[in-house]
């Protein structure tokens, strides 16, 4: 069987069948901006990262956004993760792909009768796939579906699924009207609409899975005149499904009215797991100008403060930051069909400390053109 890098093991029905679950990867954030914040943000999140919290989020990009981030997951381990994700506005909605691919290095190939190796090695895959569309019935409410193909394989074992997530995003304004930047041509946001926000997001369901291949018969000898082929059956493996339930809140920290560059977001998000402990996560990102952000996140689950008792590698601290650059292409002033084209140059980076190993650390680009 191919094995899976989380290592949640607990259950909400019970931690009797918390093994049996599949494909946990898919529990694994590649993006550094919503891991920063510590998985908080389902609510507020836009963009390419919406791929993991939740896909209504997908539907803010106004033009096209590329984005790739690299994890080094669960230090000391030797695993990477690489993580890419294109959306492109489409009428009223977005389009848009990810591809999150680890990398595992290089395993002993052991028998039972060389249990040391030295007879080669072998590399597992293990991918996701998420084709997924997100459309804004109005300025405030969003939704989306994403629908992906998962896989896992070895040379002589492998396993495919497919699995689909469902997101609503509500946003508001509880201020009178947008507050406007003073000079929005060198900002990356003009406006800030929105004051607070719910979001709801549903993850991985699917349809049960079985491994198959080579590597699950074996061979024996019943006598000295002939051998046995022995085929066992794999039993079928359940999709990690989850829900989370979020909502954030901004403050405007500037005292003049017509000013916006200091804000301070304030998130929360309920997760609800069926193949690990569910958690209640917090987290806080302070912004001057849309420039440069700084965030930090905490999860909370049963028994997560002491480490004899924690079911996760993480101890539940995440932080990061984003430094962004826009440059704005004016248009001609003869021209009354073309408009200013803004292009934002991100630069993320998060880091989820961990015990034991040194912590996760996940370095992440993105473009925008609106």
């Amino acid at each position: 069987m191919v094995c899976s890098v989380s290592l949640s093991a607990q259950q909400i029905t019970g931690p009797a069948r918390a093994g049996q679950y599949g494909f946990t990867q898919l529990l694994v954030n590649g993006w550094a901006q919503s891991s920063g914040m510590g998985n908080a943000n389902s609510a507020g999140v836009s963009g390419v990262e919406a791929f993991y919290l939740n896909i209504a989020g997908l539907g803010k990009i106004n033009g096209t956004e590329l984005a790739f981030s690299r994890s080094s997951w669960l230090g000391g381990t030797g695993i990477n993760i690489n993580t890419f994700g294109f959306g492109q506005k489409v009428g009223e909605g977005v389009l848009g792909l990810s591809i999150m691919s680890f990398s595992l290095g290089q395993i002993p190939i052991t028998t039972t009768d060389q249990p040391d190796g030295g007879i080669g090695t072998y590399k597992p895959s293990i991918s996701n796939i998420g084709l997924a569309y997100a459309y804004n019935f109005s300025e405030k409410i969003s939704a989306g579906i994403n629908v992906k193909l998962v896989s896992e394989s070895t040379p002589d074992v492998r396993v495919g699924a497919m699995a689909f997530d469902a997101g609503l995003q509500y946003a508001d304004l509880l201020t009178k009207k947008p507050v406007k930047y003073q000079n929005p041509a060198n900002n990356p946001a003009a406006y800030r609409g929105s004051d607070i926000r719910f979001g709801v997001s549903i993850k991985n369901l699917g349809t049960d899975a079985k491994y198959a291949g080579d590597g699950l018969a074996f061979k024996s000898t019943g006598d000295k005149s002939h051998t046995v082929t022995t085929s066992q059956r794999s039993d079928k493996t359940p999709l990690p499904s989850l829900i989370n339930i979020g909502v954030g809140y901004d403050f405007r920290l500037d005292q003049e009215k017509d000013v916006y560059w200091h804000r301070l977001t304030t998130a929360m998000n309920f997760t609800s797991n069926t193949a690990a402990s569910n958690q209640t996560s917090l987290g806080l990102e302070y912004s001057y100008k849309e420039i440069l952000m700084i965030r930090t996140g905490y999860n909370y689950e049963k028994g997560g403060l002491k480490f004899e008792t924690r079911n996760n590698a993480y101890t539940g601290w995440n932080m990061g930051a984003t430094v962004q650059v826009p440059f704005v292409k004016k248009a001609k002033p003869d021209d009354e069909n073309q408009e200013d084209r803004r292009t934002i140059l991100g630069v993320d980076y998060s880091f989820r400390q961990t015990r034991p190993f040194t912590g996760t650390h996940t370095f992440g680009v993105r473009i925008s053109i609106n």
